[in-house]
């Protein structure tokens, strides 16, 4: 997932992640500067320098990109939106908002603020290029690349095609004219996804144009926009069908209960095989303590089962992650998808009154969809 990654560090609040396609990306764009442009540009530079400017302008541009979804989540946040982190990657960066915005005028401010910034970011650096003499040419150098490459990523990223800046300034637009979100999406995921196909046929003729390189980049970078533009739009088309259903609409309440001292053993052979259920709630004297399921016990020696009982197994109460019956689907959605787990306990007034697995969520999608509901 590209919201996994090493974290190194926090601004306003925010935890930010390098994914592991970002040292990738990293070295290539170093590579790139210390071999061609800076020796191009600056033939009088010895290796080493070549190499310092290139190291230093990398860790600035990707500084810029954070510094554009940094924008984006500052935004986000004034809008009440949560966000749980920024992650930098292969293709740039990415903010992990806690939810979609409700209202097209929050679409826009929120998609429209990151070019901006880069654009910002663009003149300041050119303006320092241009306008203050007397500093180093090294200084100016990194200057100039820098200014030019934030506005290319400005214009990349306001490109109408989503999930890009400007695919989302589309929607938020349509959705505003016309109050149908899943039309919009629609329309600017295609759009999205036109984008793409172009970038793969013109790289796929730069490629046996003799340009290799940039006709492989541009064509990784087509097949990326052509599926995060369809993936956007099932995540809308599957958050329109479950809006305004709630979990007590799907949960089952016939959850059984096991004790904290039965043993995995004995739960594997009286309950999980007999009954074919995943997961228990573990009670003592009406409290629950916490939940097992074969997640749990998978995790645990097949030798160990009969020596170590539900408490020692269990993931404890305080630590699962909880939806209540008022809560909507699209809630479990979320969590589902963002934790990767199958199942979550629905809990009211500090009690497990039953269970909402993915399996039921994926049969209530599938069967509206047949309905066309």
């Amino acid at each position: 997932m590209l919201t996994e990654g090493i974290s190194f560090g926090r601004a306003f609040g925010i935890p930010l992640k390098l994914h592991y396609s970002w040292f990738i990306v990293f070295v290539l764009i170093v590579w790139s500067l210390a071999i061609g442009y800076f020796p191009a540009a600056y033939p009088h530079w010895d290796r080493v320098t070549s190499i310092l400017a290139s190291v230093i302008t990398s860790l600035l541009f990707f500084g810029s990109v954070m510094a554009h979804e940094l924008m984006h989540s500052i935004v986000a946040r004034q809008a009440g939106i949560p966000i749980h982190s920024i992650t930098l990657f292969l293709f740039g960066g990415v903010s992990q908002m806690a939810e979609e915005p409700r209202q097209p005028q929050v679409e826009f401010r929120i998609a429209i603020a990151g070019p901006l910034t880069s654009l910002t970011l663009g003149g300041i650096f050119l303006a320092i290029w241009f306008w203050l003499t007397g500093i180093p040419e090294f200084v100016m150098a990194i200057c100039f690349w820098l200014g030019w490459i934030n506005i290319v990523l400005a214009g990349f990223n306001l490109i109408p095609g989503f999930p890009l800046d400007g695919g989302r300034v589309l929607r938020s637009l349509l959705w505003w004219r016309s109050g149908d979100l899943r039309r919009a999406t629609r329309i600017a995921s295609n759009a999205g996804r036109g984008i793409g196909y172009l970038f793969i046929i013109l790289g796929i003729v730069l490629i046996f144009t003799g340009n290799l390189i940039n006709g492989l980049w541009l064509a990784f970078i087509g097949w990326f926009l052509e599926n995060a533009a369809a993936a956007s739009y099932r995540q809308v088309a599957l958050q329109d069908i479950l809006r305004g259903h709630k979990v007590r609409e799907l949960m089952t309440q016939d959850c059984p209960i096991v004790p904290p001292e039965l043993t995995v053993q004995k739960l594997v052979n009286d309950q999980i095989l007999t009954s074919g259920r995943r997961c228990f709630p573990v009670v003592e004297h009406d409290r629950v303590l916490g939940l097992i399921t074969i997640h749990d016990i998978k995790s645990l020696p097949r030798q160990q089962w009969s020596s170590k009982t539900v408490r020692e197994t269990m993931t404890p109460f305080a630590n699962l992650k909880t939806v209540g019956p008022d809560d909507d689907l699209t809630t479990v959605l979320r969590i589902l998808t963002e934790k990767n787990i199958n199942q979550l306990p629905v809990v009211k007034n500090g009690k497990v009154i039953g269970m909402v697995a993915r399996d039921n969520l994926l049969a209530f999608i599938h069967i509206h969809t047949e309905l066309g509901t």
